[in-house]
């Protein structure tokens, strides 16, 4: 059997596996995660980011602002009352029972939930008798409502510690960190606290088989050694601090659950195990992150050894914000070395997920405001209906859904053609393809593009892009918006030698005038056509509209076209222009 065909076996069983899934309670097996039929089991989950923990970044603000800061903005422009109805409508909407539908339908077995401490529990400085926990209903509520929709698609729930008390890191955004008071880590009560608070979920879900596993701490990222140095942990050589609380939540857990899976997370954001490891528990998972690094076996073989040292399961606990491209690549490594993975986020304002919260013209005045680019919103009414629309507007129903990312994550890491993205139906009547509508596929299939991705960590910083315009779609191909047309795009930052593909559905066999809608700033781009990979027009110069910002629609070349599906190819040879849309006119 050659390599190729041992791949693809191998790729057949873990698909096989994952549909197996809820089965019982999962286990730890050797270095496998099983149900309890022992069958393996491949998690592909998504982390439902931004719903209990808001980080900056998902809300378009820039710097440093985690959640308790955002929300000191808001409520320096709107009433106490107005500020938690943001949040009272924004905890409501942002996940729903149709998110897991959708997420059911669209191909994951699992959801990691980042919970925010304060959701469940008082912080210590709000507790009325030192020492004691009051137990909040809030984020019990929405976890159990979470549960039973997951439970109602047959899926996992893994619950993530996201915003532990104190916060766990420098990385202040991640853990709603406020650095006026005591972290985690300087705390004692802190750390009870959050003791206390797993000995609570385990008590209230170890019963619950739809619960995957128990994620004890995200992304710790504090330099116990050296605290001025190495204040995100990445050169710790002991964590021998969190070593000892992972430990002390085991045993709280173990107290009261024999059942679940405990996942363990290193410093660093999550990566150094240095001094954690041996484990202590026979049922036990080690995670890791992994963003804007290349998807090779290299970028993963200190994980891969450490499961074959210790005789652990791995599991990738966060892992996206990228391009489609290194979507693809990313999964076909994950599970080609039986690698469960959970994306991060679900949704933000943003393209590089699979849903898409949409702004407004309020929020972004107000975000504009909040990132020093203009003044404070003259009515606090303007404040209020933005913030608020922008709320609402989080629930799936108003989300834009990113079919593109989905297909990157599910389709293209085994399957090297290419579909339509849309029908592109062509008619009697003049017909219109827009630029951005090419194929859904993966780069040098159903486009070819030379920046397809955000790598900046492998490469120093260097040439790390993807889609340039940040809108519409998430490969390398750069999109931008046409300020003359409401929600219409265009293609830009062309290269010489790239090439997008569009499959289209003819109605009826005939002669079809081909035009391109292109913006030259002068007659020296040249591009070719090609129809079912025969040459349409070769090297014809497209002329000059004089800018960038002038589109017109110029005549290339007459083709012939039977009823049926076919595959047009724009090859961009040489030059600069910027294309709007493919038109199929049929000659009278």
């Amino acid at each position: 059997m050659n390599k190729i065909t041992r791949l693809t076996t191998l790729l057949l069983s873990f698909t096989f596996f994952t549909s197996a899934y809820s089965q019982g309670f999962l286990k730890a097996s050797g270095k496998q995660i099983v149900n309890e039929k022992g069958e393996n089991i491949l998690l592909r989950g998504i982390g439902l980011g931004g719903w209990m923990v808001q980080e900056g970044y998902m809300l378009k603000l820039q710097g440093n602002n985690p959640q308790f800061s955002i929300r000191k903005r808001i409520a320096q422009l709107l009433s106490p009352e107005q500020t938690q109805e943001f949040y009272d409508v924004w905890l409501n909407n942002h996940t729903t029972k149709a998110d897991i539908d959708s997420l059911h339908a669209w191909g994951f077995n699992s959801v990691r939930l980042p919970m925010h401490y304060n959701l469940y529990t008082l912080s210590v400085d709000e507790e009325p008798e030192a020492g004691k926990q009051t137990w909040l209903t809030k984020g019990f509520a929405l976890t159990d409502s979470l549960l039973s929709w997951c439970k109602a698609n047959d899926m996992y729930l893994i619950l993530d510690l996201h915003a532990a008390p104190g916060g766990q890191g420098n990385d202040i955004n991640i853990a709603d960190r406020d650095t006026t008071k005591l972290s985690l880590w300087q705390s004692e009560a802190n750390k009870n606290k959050t003791i206390a608070l797993w000995k609570k979920l385990a008590e209230r879900y170890k019963d619950e088989p739809n619960i995957a596993a128990y994620d004890l701490l995200n992304e710790t990222n504090w330099g116990f050694d050296d605290t001025t140095n190495d204040k995100h942990g990445l050169k710790e050589e002991h964590n021998k601090p969190l070593r000892d609380l992972l430990m002390s939540i085991t045993q709280v857990i173990r107290s009261v659950d024999k059942k679940h899976i405990v996942i363990i997370e290193g410093n660093g954001w999550g990566n150094n195990y240095r001094g954690i490891f041996p484990t202590w528990d026979d049922n036990m998972v080690f995670s890791f992150h992994k963003y804007w690094n290349y998807n090779d076996t290299k970028s993963i073989q200190h994980i891969l050894d450490t499961r074959e040292k210790y005789n652990v399961p791995v599991w990738l606990g966060e892992t996206g914000e990228n391009s489609n491209v290194w979507f693809a690549d990313a999964v076909r490594l994950f599970e080609s070395n039986n690698i469960g993975w959970s994306w991060w986020p679900l949704k933000k304002i943003g393209i590089n997920n699979p849903l898409e919260i949409k702004s407004n013209l309020n929020y972004n005045r107000l975000v504009n405001f909040w990132n020093g680019k203009a003044a404070r919103p003259p009515k606090e009414s303007d404040v209020y209906s933005g913030l608020l629309e922008l709320a609402t507007y989080s629930n799936i129903r108003s989300n834009i859904v990113h079919r593109d990312v989905i297909d990157a994550m599910f389709r293209q890491p085994f399957d090297n053609k290419a579909i339509a993205f849309k029908s592109n139906i062509i008619s009697t009547k003049d017909s219109i393809i827009e630029a951005v509508d090419y194929d859904l596929g993966r780069n040098g299939i159903a486009y070819s593009d030379k920046d397809t991705g955000n790598y900046y960590i492998s490469t120093g910083g260097k040439g790390s892009a993807g889609n340039k315009g940040g809108l519409y779609r998430n490969d390398g191909v750069d999109i931008y918006k046409d300020s003359a047309h409401y929600e219409k795009y265009y293609v830009g930052d062309i290269q010489d030698g790239e090439w997008l593909q569009y499959t289209i559905d003819v109605k009826e066999s005939a002669s079809y005038l081909l035009r391109l809608n292109v913006a030259a700033a002068d007659s020296k781009s040249e591009i070719s056509i090609y129809v079912d990979d025969k040459i349409a027009k070769e090297k014809e110069i497209v002329q000059s509209t004089n800018s960038l910002k002038n589109f017109q629609s110029q005549l290339i070349n007459t083709v012939i076209l039977n009823e049926g599906k076919h595959v047009v190819r724009i090859n961009f040879i040489k030059g600069e222009l910027r294309f709007k849309q493919l038109i199929l006119i049929k000659k009278q």
